[in-house]
């Protein structure tokens, strides 16, 4: 083993003696030479595949990209990972592999039928199972590539406001799909792919973007239209229009100042209409338990005086919608669950297909024999919508249940559980709306599926919360250093003792 030399300086002039100028003409300041001229660079920043995220998604969206784009950027995020080394994982992180691990494994179970359903059949199933894995996997090295980021190269405040970017894309959305509900078009993407797979059914429904879904919803109306944009379903833009709002609330109202806290006032306001038009249940109750949530943390705080202006706000908006025409649409959609019978019996058929095979699940979706009416009533081509609806295909758990048997939800809830307990004393505003976002993750994967978007905000927030964590941990400590160097050191010279009042 050999050591290293030491490094010693290179030879140069000799400095000159104190006192004395260096010999040579005197040097005036126009004499020197200028300063090279910063020259334009094409390098982009570090983050700049989470700017591309969420600045260029509704590019990606009206490109037919929104399944694929998580995993073309998380190959960029997966080299810079590779180059950094050392990796921090967020708490729970050994629950969410197995998860992984057992979406992989179940691909396994593709071939075998589940109870009440029709033999799986066909390439799709194969091409479904491998899109899932591929999400999930981006979507990890997602949440590891943002949590491992430094704060000179991506500030929390910054992702904060890319949230809240996002929000008002939602809500602009919103309008375009309420007011011009009509509007779809093809994908540029359609006419690039190979046609098997462009006539899959997945791929089909992607590469035919939509701005708004009609649906038969409420009682004597032949059909209704609601937001989608920029998202696939309507369900998707419901719930991350809960999850993006409270990210816009924090980086504009509650951390906003002046002019940016006004407008964070308006687009609030403005939010009202998408949200009621849309007649989403979930995404109204969502708010309800968000709104709950803070209250509980801000009285648990003593935040009186907020808490009382937060619940004035809330009944004021509350009075102003059940006062105006969107009050009447709001109780007729609450008199009217049309789907109820239909996620009723989806989700008692994705419990029963898990007791069958509840450690693999059978890898993704399966389709119903016959409809909730009868097993008799299923498609046919004079009824196209009718029966033969997919198990899995009414909420996160239950596509879990179906896919992964009983291990991959009891991993896909214990890893938001773990995360929300880990991280359930910060009270930073980051602290407290990270943690009401895990609640919204929990409560939203009965009603509706998550991937890829709303699981992408989800885990996103996961590893902001696990910065914020971070971040207050260094100050804590850095102030107990403070504290213990301020007492260790010698007082001054006929210095009197500092007196201490309790």
């Amino acid at each position: 083993m050999t050591t290293a030399a030491p490094l010693r300086p290179a030879p140069g002039p000799e400095p000159a003696p104190a006192g004395r100028r260096p010999a040579g003409p005197p040097q005036h300041p126009a004499q020197h030479p200028p300063e090279p001229a910063r020259r334009w660079s094409l390098r982009l920043p570090v983050a700049w595949p989470v700017t591309a995220l969420f600045v260029l998604y509704p590019v990606w969206w009206a490109l037919g990209l929104p399944s694929f784009i998580f995993a073309i950027l998380a190959i960029p995020m997966a080299f810079q990972l590779y180059r950094r080394g050392n990796v921090k994982v967020p708490p729970g992180f050994g629950i969410w592999l197995i998860l992984l691990a057992w979406v992989v494994l179940s691909g396994l179970m593709l071939g075998i039928t589940a109870p009440n359903t029709l033999p799986p059949s066909g390439s799709g199933r194969f091409i479904g199972w491998g899109i899932r894995v591929m999400n999930y996997t981006a979507l990890t090295v997602t949440m590891l590539y943002v949590l491992n980021l430094s704060e000179r190269e991506l500030p929390r405040g910054r992702l904060v406001k890319l949230f809240g970017f996002m929000a008002v894309v939602t809500v602009i959305g919103g309008y375009v799909g309420a007011l011009f509900p009509q509007l779809k078009f093809v994908a540029p993407l359609n006419y690039i792919l190979p046609a098997a797979i462009a006539k899959e059914p997945f791929v089909n429904r992607l590469m035919h973007v939509e701005v708004a879904q009609v649906q038969e919803v409420l009682a004597g109306e032949a059909s209704s239209p609601r937001p989608a944009a920029p998202f696939e379903y309507t369900n998707t833009w419901g719930e991350n229009m809960a999850i993006l709002l409270i990210w816009f609330i924090v980086g504009w109202v509650v951390l906003g100042r002046g002019p940016r806290r006004l407008t964070g006032y308006l687009v609030v306001v403005a939010a009202v209409f998408p949200i009621v038009y849309s007649l989403n249940r979930g995404l109204w109750i969502g708010l309800v338990v968000g709104a709950v949530y803070v209250a509980v943390r801000l009285a648990l705080r003593g935040r009186v005086v907020v808490l009382v202006g937060l619940a004035l706000a809330s009944g004021l908006m509350g009075v102003a919608v059940l006062a105006s025409p969107l009050g009447d649409l709001l109780n007729e959609r609450m008199a009217n669950g049309h789907s109820d019978d239909i996620r009723a019996t989806l989700s008692s058929g994705a419990v029963e297909a898990a007791n069958h095979s509840p450690v693999l699940g059978y890898g993704g979706n399966r389709a119903l024999i016959g409809s909730n009416r009868s097993i008799a009533i299923g498609k046919s081509a004079e009824c196209k919508q009718c029966g033969n609806r997919e198990l899995g295909s009414n909420g996160q758990v239950w596509n879990l249940l179906t896919g992964q048997g009983w291990v991959g939800a009891f991993c896909y809830s214990a890893f938001f559980l773990w995360c929300l307990w880990r991280f359930r004393h910060d009270n930073t505003p980051i602290g407290i709306a990270g943690s009401l976002v895990l609640i919204l993750m929990l409560f939203f994967q009965f009603l509706y599926g998550s991937l890829n978007t709303t699981l992408a905000y989800g885990l996103i927030s996961v590893a902001l919360l696990a910065r914020n964590d971070l971040h207050l941990r260094a100050e804590r400590r850095e102030a107990r250093l403070a504290a213990v160097e301020a007492a260790s050191a010698p007082a001054a010279p006929g210095a009197r003792p500092e007196r201490r009042f309790r």
